[in-house]
């Protein structure tokens, strides 16, 4: 039994009643154990406390699920192929949506609108990739968008164009409105689907509780608030959810009253260790694969020469310093997209100006993604209690990585993505999340590449530095106690100890006894909430 608590698992057991751990004391266990309404033998397994998704999209990534899908999809004739059957057995849709297409799998990480034509013609098709950042369009649904060559790109986005200028087919980050604005939007049945679907594979993994990365009305998406109000009022929503809830880049501060109405609303309305609205996310910037990540240097071109391209920051540094400084005030804690070294800079930035306006409120802000931090921010974490939230999955050398952004890149920038032994060592608080659906929610793999900084697969040589490597016990508690930190349920959750709510992840054999190379084989054998066991592999 791992508890958090140790630096190892040790042999043991406990007790539960009413849902909540009553004790880990071997005697009181073998005790309780003669009169045990269930027992539950280990068989030398290992329990560890429930893992929790500090970055996740849970009702985007059950929407999906439903919908065509392409996440396992490798190259681009296998996209195709899905898209062409997916349209063939539907053909009731008047518009053919989906998303989980690899950049990797296209020439520039950018597929055309031919390509999708000859497969779909004669509706429109809109599909967005792993990421999100990116999205691809057929010439019909270009057409129904108004798109042409004399659309101008968005300031916070980009149209990819053809010589004579009109859309090719590929649109990255604030582009993706134009198509927002024109296809169907998810109905709140399929919402609902989707988030009881998402929940059912989410807790497959071990995860019993998690951060949604954006509620509320965003990017295209439906307002998922409503919708877990209603799993919530059914009895469906078996975890426990804190919810960010999204800052519309366009809206400026007048959102902030909505932001806290809706806050206070969910707080009258549902017990805060079940879900809350005390989050906010703001996106600083994009992701570096479409040059849209906010870096210091400049991205460089196909010849290994510097571009004027430094990707795009969504806010004026200044402007967000204020809102953030607001949000802070008010007890909110603020949730970055922070991919780049720069949006990484600005983001903290603008939490110590919060702190130096407002004193240390305890809101427990944190940036996700990292994939790019200078040394001198590393240093800044720990002082302004900022938390380091990693998909850690991404730590690994990969197609994407390899062919569509190091090569973009200053010489010595591997060398500085995802510094998590670096923010590890200088006290930094960890979190760690999936990104789902941009990435797998599996935290025994994530886990993996923490430990290895390679991918399961280990054909290629690990990311970066030795010491940005952690340890398993780094790498699990930041997926238990870390997240629950960050979710202000670490008083209850999180770690294995008397009072706690008996949320619980089984393992089918033990990480710490495991050779690093052979982490990702542990699975999941069973996912306790609040006593219920709520899964059971097999």
């Amino acid at each position: 039994m791992y508890t958090g608590l140790d630096s190892a698992p040790s042999p043991g057991g406990l007790a539960i009643a009413n849902g909540r751990i009553l004790t880990t004391d071997p005697d009181e266990v073998a005790a309780l154990a003669t009169t045990a309404h269930e027992r539950v033998d280990l068989g030398g397994r290992l329990v560890v406390p429930g893992f929790q998704d500090a970055h996740v999209h849970p009702v985007i990534a059950g929407i999906e699920l439903l919908s065509c899908d392409l996440s396992a999809c490798s190259t681009a004739e296998d996209t195709l192929e899905a898209i062409a059957q997916y349209a063939k057995a539907h053909p009731e849709l008047d518009w053919i949506l989906g998303a989980g297409w690899s950049m990797d799998a296209f020439p520039g990480g950018t597929p055309t609108r031919q390509a999708l034509d000859a497969v779909v013609a004669d509706r429109p098709v809109f599909l967005e990739n792993r990421d999100h950042h990116s999205g691809w369009a057929n010439s019909r649904a270009l057409e129904l968008a108004g798109l042409n060559a004399d659309t101008p790109d968005p300031f916070d986005g980009r149209i990819e164009r053809e010589p004579d200028g009109a859309p090719s087919g590929t649109l990255h980050d604030g582009a993706m409105s134009f198509l927002h604005q024109t296809r169907p939007r998810a109905t709140p049945e399929q919402a609902y689907a989707g988030l009881l679907a998402a929940q059912d594979h989410l807790i497959a993994q071990g995860i019993t509780a998690w951060q949604d990365a954006a509620v509320g009305e965003f990017m295209g998406s439906p307002d998922t608030v409503p919708v877990y109000r209603r799993a919530i009022e059914e009895g469906t929503l078996k975890v426990r959810v804190r919810g960010a809830q999204w800052w519309d880049r366009e809206a400026g501060r007048d959102q902030l009253a909505p932001i806290l109405s809706r806050r206070d609303e969910a707080a009258a309305a549902f017990d805060p260790q079940k879900f809350s609205l005390e989050s906010v996310k703001v996106m600083v910037d994009g992701v570096a694969e479409s040059f849209t990540a906010a870096m210091h240097d400049c991205y460089l071109d196909h010849s290994g020469h510097a571009t004027q391209n430094r990707g795009i920051s969504f806010f004026d540094p200044e402007e967000m310093a204020e809102f953030v400084t607001d949000l802070d005030a008010a007890g909110m804690q603020v949730h970055f997209h922070a991919l780049g070294d720069r949006a990484v800079t600005e983001a903290l930035n603008a939490v110590e100006r919060a702190l130096a306006t407002n004193g240390q409120r305890g809101n427990r802000h944190h940036l996700a993604h990292l994939q790019v931090v200078r040394p001198e921010d590393v240093e800044r974490f720990a002082p302004l209690a900022a938390t380091a939230n990693m998909q850690a999955l991404w730590a690994c050398h990969e197609d994407q990585l390899d062919e569509l952004t190091l090569p973009f890149l200053a010489d010595d920038a591997e060398q500085h993505h995802y510094p998590f032994g670096d923010l590890a060592t200088t006290g930094a608080h960890l979190a760690a999340g999936s990104d789902w659906p941009v990435s797998s929610p599996d935290p025994v793999q994530a886990i993996h590449v923490a430990v290895n900084r390679v991918s399961s697969a280990g054909n290629r040589p690990p990311l970066g530095d030795p010491r940005q490597r952690l340890t398993v016990a780094q790498a699990l508690n930041a997926y238990t106690q870390g997240t629950a930190r960050v979710n202000h349920l670490d008083e209850v959750t999180g770690k294995i100890a008397p009072g706690f709510f008996a949320d619980l992840a089984i393992l089918d054999r033990n990480l710490f006894e495991l050779a690093p190379e052979h982490i990702h084989e542990a699975r999941v054998d069973e996912t306790w909430i609040a006593g219920e066991r709520v899964y059971a592999r097999g």
